[in-house]
């Protein structure tokens, strides 16, 4: 692991993309608000179309992510996994087929084979599922908003964004994990951030130190080859 006090160059572009991953594990050790402000500073210059700078970003840590993490766990046994009742927008396509179904498959199999929770324990997997809403145990939770006035190129331009913030995280040492799991609780999450309406939760993210002895720390998703997903023309 890369302590936060190494400096910001000893890691390089590549290497970070190689080592973020979806960290489900975290110490219970404080974030320094200064290291945090510090990322979000420099992922601020993630680029937009047209310098629109669709975003905003609440930081939550302390009682304040305590408060909301026991809000949603009290309502959880009454509201379920259907969150607030209404859902900003559908993760997935109801009509999602292979290869990606399959991928998805895939990643959630090789995360609860690391947890040794068989296909069968229903009740653990669904445990497991309410971990989201605890952000793993990490000590910041991130949530990102998109103004609602803004179409499908802001959403990739709010995605970069998130994408910075990773891999800037990693360079520092940190471990993260994206959570559009938490859009399902975008009432509660709004009453607790205080977002106005005009913004609209696409996803949370847990920030934090990464628990190298946690059972999910190994896992590692594949990725389809270079040839399967690119397309090269023009070399001979």
């Amino acid at each position: 692991m890369i302590d936060e006090t190494t400096s910001k160059h000893s890691l390089s572009v590549s290497d970070a993309v190689d080592r973020r991953q979806s960290t489900r594990g975290y110490l219970d050790r404080e974030v320094p608000i200064d290291v945090l402000r510090d990322i979000l500073a420099r992922a601020l210059r993630s680029p937009s179309g047209g310098n629109l700078q669709p975003w905003h970003v609440y930081a939550l840590a302390g009682q304040p992510l305590a408060d909301l993490v026991d809000d949603v766990m009290a309502k959880l046994p009454t509201a379920g996994f259907g969150g607030d009742g209404d859902f900003e927008y559908a993760v997935y396509p109801a009509s999602l087929g292979d290869p990606y179904l399959n991928r998805r498959f895939r990643a959630g199999e090789d995360l609860y084979k690391a947890l040794s929770i068989p296909r069968e324990d229903k009740a653990r997997r669904r445990q497991q599922f309410v971990e989201n809403f605890r952000f793993f145990g990490a000590r910041v939770g991130l949530f990102f908003y998109i103004d609602r006035n803004m179409g499908a190129p802001q959403w990739s331009d709010l995605g970069m964004l998130m994408q910075t913030v990773m891999l800037l995280a990693t360079e520092r040492g940190l471990a993260t994990c994206a959570q559009e799991a938490w859009s399902i609780w975008h009432k509660t999450v709004r009453a607790h951030v205080g977002a106005p309406p005009q913004l609209m939760l696409f996803s949370g993210m847990a920030l934090g130190y990464p628990d190298p002895e946690h059972p999910t720390a190994s896992v590692r998703t594949d990725r389809a080859a270079l040839d399967e997903m690119v397309s090269f023309r023009g070399w001979a």
